[in-house]
């Protein structure tokens, strides 16, 4: 499985952005999808994750009521929809996937720019 994100960008704080991860090679039909992201000076954070064959979502605390995770099964994407963006936010969204047995996310898509202005 190879993933390549996309949808970032500048935008001003209240605004939204939907990130897009699309998994090519194979399906990643035993796979935990999720998204993290690096803000400049701080390490890698946890945001979201979802199994690619259930309906099961989860967050970080830090994020939850404004962002969501959600997969497309029939175009291998999974997205990351932000809302009410804050200068916080600014940081570079990675994608990432494990296999479900697994205990490391092992696959990394290259990371999009998100970048929030006041």
């Amino acid at each position: 499985v190879q993933l390549q994100a996309s949808g970032g960008g500048l935008v001003q704080a209240g605004g939204s952005l939907r990130l897009s991860c699309v998994a090519t090679g194979r399906a990643p039909t035993n796979y935990i999808m999720g998204w993290f992201r690096r803000a400049p000076g701080k390490e890698r954070e946890y945001i979201a994750s979802t199994y690619w064959a259930g309906d099961s979502a989860r967050y970080a605390d830090s994020v939850k009521g404004r962002f969501t995770i959600s997969r497309n099964n029939a175009k291998n994407t999974v997205y990351l929809q932000i809302i009410n963006l804050k200068p916080e936010d600014t940081a570079i969204y990675y994608c990432a996937a494990r296999h479900r047995s697994g205990s490391d996310y092992n696959t990394w898509g290259q990371g999009t720019q998100v970048t929030v202005s006041s």
